[in-house]
């Protein structure tokens, strides 16, 4: 009797953790995809959207898709997402990422807030490979300009490692983000790879992509192709 509770029990468990891989798995993909759906939008809505030449200009791309649901005002909020950056071969697989803690500049009361968090320069790049880093703490950030094109006005390109936007109901928006934490997700990297892999590795183009992420790697090329194209047009004027 003993012997049958205890195979019993190892059933249920081993049953109760493929559950969870799947599942983690599923959510997983899910977040890829609604990272995606926000990359298309960058560039099919320009006059509220991020300037071309801060989306060509830009390191590494994080999008946290869905951040916040419901009306509150965001404060210690914890959303997950998904970090992209540039190699000498394209731009890397996809990381994953979580964000959390802080107090941040969120509008009230808009359902699927979405985050997009660009990586201007090698410091911000190095924090990112670091695995975790606190924004405002570790790595300076600012709201980013908005718009069709960036003011020649603004300092966006000088010493800014981090810009900040929030998106809702297709419009973007510069915001602050004082003290949020950015780290590895290891569970979605576990969901996804099928073991542990480092920021470092993943970031720095180490790591091929899997076949569940290849329709993010196509729209973050997609994104960076338009932007380059929209850069392009705009200096011939």
């Amino acid at each position: 009797m003993k012997m049958t509770s205890m195979l019993l029990i190892g059933a249920f468990t081993l049953a109760n953790g493929n559950l969870w891989a799947a599942t983690g798995q599923q959510d997983s993909i899910e977040r890829l995809q609604m990272s995606s759906d926000v990359l298309h939008s960058i560039m099919n809505a320009p006059d509220k959207g991020i300037p071309e030449e801060v989306v060509g200009g830009a390191k590494c791309i994080v999008v946290v898709p869905h951040l916040v649901k419901g009306g509150f005002v965001v404060g210690g909020e914890h959303g997950r997402g998904i970090a992209t950056c540039r190699t000498a071969e394209g731009w890397s697989s996809p990381a994953f990422v979580s964000i959390g803690g802080g107090s941040w500049g969120l509008q009230i009361g808009l359902e699927g807030v979405d985050l997009v968090m660009l990586v201007m320069n090698n410091q911000g790049f190095q924090h990112l490979l670091s695995s975790k880093f606190q924004i405002s703490g570790d790595a300076s950030a600012a709201a980013g300009p908005v718009g069709r094109h960036a003011s020649a006005g603004t300092d966006w390109k000088l010493n800014t490692e981090i810009l900040t936007y929030s998106r809702s109901r297709g419009a973007f928006a510069g915001i602050t983000l004082n003290g949020a934490v950015v780290q590895q997700d290891n569970d979605s990297t576990r969901a996804i790879y099928g073991r542990d892999q480092t920021f470092q590795a993943i970031l720095s183009g180490k790591v091929p992509a899997p076949k569940s992420t290849l329709g993010f790697m196509k729209a973050i090329a997609e994104t960076n192709h338009a932007a380059t194209i929209a850069e392009a047009r705009q200096d011939k004027k």
